[in-house]
């Protein structure tokens, strides 16, 4: 799928089914591809690229009249996408979010506003989903083995001890001296959210350079669209397809001005006694949630639907109705005998 190009005005299409490919594979994206063509009548450009950093694929389609200019705002995009890999990579000694792991639960670490302001963001999150985002997730991703892909069941001792070292209640933040602070020895991950933020901030970058159409994409999994594609008025075309059968087509929808974020099942996950275990998390309970496949957010930030998939995906539908912010969209695809999808009002 990753070669496939569609025509001006085709829709795009989200893969939930492919093991290799995270959720929200659009099928336009082909990585490290440049491709600039006319279309007509508009006479545009379309200018394609691709980056890998920050652990995943940053891939930006957009459409112009001026070739050189596209292009110098696609590297531009990009090298805001590389500094922020050298503010937020916990596999980067020298980063400050790295800093701040090794470091803040010895004394409080300085960091710049920036690095705040994002914690900040980490930790409303948490408390508004009821602890069920939260980046202290870590030690539980590398006891199920999904860090270095040798996924398996762990003991519950492990589980237990796990538990004991993960808690965004342990993360504290001063305003005034712009320092944060351990009080036990958590370990931060930016997976759940970094991604987001860097959409959305390439998507400042883009726009400052003038850019009014465009498509961003995140690992494949987060997307903003800035304006519209040529020859369709109403935004960038999305198909998302039944997780469990993607020749069908669940929802349709177009963005345009807006971001969509998925989570689900096929993105990461293994098969041990007849059970799927996913990546996802319940930082509570220490364990894979069960009974929901997919979850696609479509907010006005990257930041906001890619941090939201998650509490929605732990738990459930019932809680993210009484909890969805009015200008959401959101989608959920509960696991049950028959599958149920549904788009919350």
């Amino acid at each position: 799928m990753s070669g496939l190009r569609p025509r001006v005005g085709a829709a795009f299409r989200v893969d939930f089914v492919s093991r290799i490919s995270p959720i929200g594979l659009i099928a336009w994206l082909a990585a490290a591809t440049l491709a600039v063509s006319a279309t007509e009548p508009s006479k545009l450009l379309r200018l394609e690229r691709s980056l890998d950093t920050m652990g995943t694929t940053y891939s930006v389609t957009l459409y112009g009249t001026d070739q050189y200019r596209l292009d110098s705002a696609i590297d531009d995009a990009f090298d805001e996408a590389k500094r922020l890999e050298e503010l937020l990579s916990n596999y980067r000694p020298e980063s400050e979010w790295s800093r701040v792991n090794r470091d803040a639960f010895k004394a409080p670490v300085p960091v710049s506003q920036e690095l705040y302001n994002l914690l900040d963001s980490c930790l409303d999150y948490s408390r508004r989903s009821d602890g069920a985002f939260d980046i202290t997730v870590g030690p539980l991703m590398k006891i199920w083995g999904f860090y270095k892909n040798t996924e398996h069941i762990p003991h519950r001792a492990e589980i237990r001890s796990a538990l004991d070292r993960i808690g965004y209640q342990h993360i504290h933040l001063d305003a005034k001296s712009h320092t944060v602070r351990f009080d036990a020895p958590v370990d931060m991950d930016p997976g759940g959210i970094g991604k987001g933020y860097a959409v959305d901030r390439m998507a400042d970058v883009l726009r400052r350079d003038g850019v009014t159409s465009g498509l961003i994409s995140a690992g494949r999994s987060s997307i903003y669209a800035i304006g519209a594609p040529p020859s369709e008025p109403r935004g960038w075309h999305i198909l998302l397809p039944n997780p469990r059968d993607a020749r069908k087509t669940v929802w349709e929808l177009y963005l345009k001005d807006e971001s969509m974020s998925t989570s689900g099942t096929t993105e990461k996950f293994f098969m041990a006694g007849g059970k799927t275990y996913s990546h996802l998390m319940d930082p509570r309970t220490g364990s894979p949630v069960q009974g929901m496949l997919a979850v696609s957010v479509v907010a006005p930030k990257t930041i906001d639907s890619e941090a939201w998939t998650k509490p929605y995906f732990v738990l459930g539908r019932e809680w993210a109705t009484s909890h969805k912010p009015k200008e959401f969209r959101v989608f959920l695809c509960e696991d049950r005998t028959e599958i149920a999808c549904v788009s919350l009002p």
